[in-house]
């Protein structure tokens, strides 16, 4: 099988062709951030207000911190994953488009 050039508009694919869609949505459109903002205050109010009988603090600074950490480097993960192959096509007013 014979590999074929690449072509666009007639003219062939190389150094001066364009991208037409970018690797994936811009942070803020995730499900995954909202996820995270929401788990993130949540962890931080349960730090503050739970408290045991006679003033014991059962859920302290420390194991807030940790689980923001935790929760942190999921989020990380996630975003990682998602960039390993989803594609957003680009909008006309983006900077690549005016070339």
């Amino acid at each position: 099988m014979a590999a074929r050039d690449v072509t666009t508009g007639g003219q062939r694919i190389g150094h001066n062709a364009r991208r037409l869609t970018t690797e994936t949505k811009q942070f803020f459109k995730t499900s995954e951030f909202g996820a995270y903002v929401l788990v993130f205050i949540g962890i931080l109010i349960a730090a503050n207000t739970i408290e045991g009988e006679g003033g014991n603090d059962y859920f302290g600074a420390d194991k807030a911190w940790l689980y923001i950490t935790i929760l942190t480097l999921g989020y990380m993960l996630s975003r990682g994953i998602a960039k390993s192959g989803v594609r957003e096509p680009y909008s006309s007013d983006s900077d690549d488009d005016r070339r």
